[in-house]
């Protein structure tokens, strides 16, 4: 894979459609993670000072907003720490009165909200400073649905969407992205421990191979296509009923 060019050509990208739909930059989440440290490298290399990340914890591990600060400093990319907690609490209080649902609950009727609160605030400030929403998913989640819907892909642009995990990680080298953050074992940070290996059932290294087109077990194979069949209503628009006789 030639990074430089891959490099060059998503920044690119980014400008064009971000300045061809009226924006004037980008707002992105810094969870601590690789993709999104590659997301926040590539925007700012596009956008300059025209662009924000934000670290939106959320009961979330403090090494994630430590990661988060330490990719905005090392390469200058304005940023802010919008703290999610006492919000998310509320939210379960409204929702079930007397709950004592914690941060920490693995309920994934739970631990979706937080992205879509993180969502929420992506787009408070992207309609305040006219940027758009860059997401930070790749090839790899996409193709499965290991996204929370209409939260972590409710975003205006994909630069990594067509980008396998091995990639994307290729990229972050070559970006120079710190190692500590490379060599994180990859999580959404839904609850204390939680890692996306470890709830796929498989490693990115074999769904990557898996997508290229490569042989993994049976057992690994028959997981992952079980995945994509599940979560197809994610990759796709709301169907829309069409009366026989037309409604027009």
């Amino acid at each position: 894979m030639d990074t430089t060019k891959l490099c060059d050509d998503i920044v690119s990208w980014l400008k064009e459609q971000v300045f061809s739909s009226g924006g004037r930059g980008a707002v992105f989440g810094l969870s601590g993670g690789i993709d999104s440290a590659v997301v926040g490298v590539l925007c700012k290399k596009a956008f300059g000072e025209y662009c924000t990340g934000l670290i939106m914890p959320c009961y979330s591990p403090a090494v994630d907003i430590e990661h988060g600060e330490l990719l905005a400093g090392s390469f200058g990319i304005p940023y802010k720490v919008v703290y999610l907690d006492e919000v998310f609490d509320h939210m379960l209080m409204a929702l079930e009165p007397g709950s004592s649902l914690k941060g920490s609950e693995e309920s994934l009727a739970v631990v979706n909200i937080k992205p879509r609160l993180r969502m929420t605030v992506l787009y408070y400030h992207a309609a305040f400073l006219h940027y758009r929403v860059i997401g930070t998913g790749n090839k790899s989640e996409i193709a499965i649905g290991y996204f929370t819907k209409y939260g972590d892909n409710a975003v205006d642009l994909e630069p990594l969407g067509d980008l396998l995990k091995e990639e994307v990680r290729e990229l972050a080298v070559y970006l120079e992205v710190p190692p500590e953050i490379i060599e994180k074992k990859p999580s959404a940070g839904l609850w204390e421990g939680q890692t996306d290996e470890d709830e796929m059932g498989f490693t990115y290294e074999e769904l990557d191979m898996f997508l290229r087109g490569g042989t993994v077990s049976p057992e690994v194979q028959e997981k992952i296509e079980m995945m994509q069949l599940k979560s197809e209503h994610k990759r796709t628009m709301p169907p829309v009923f069409r009366p026989a006789f037309g409604n027009k």
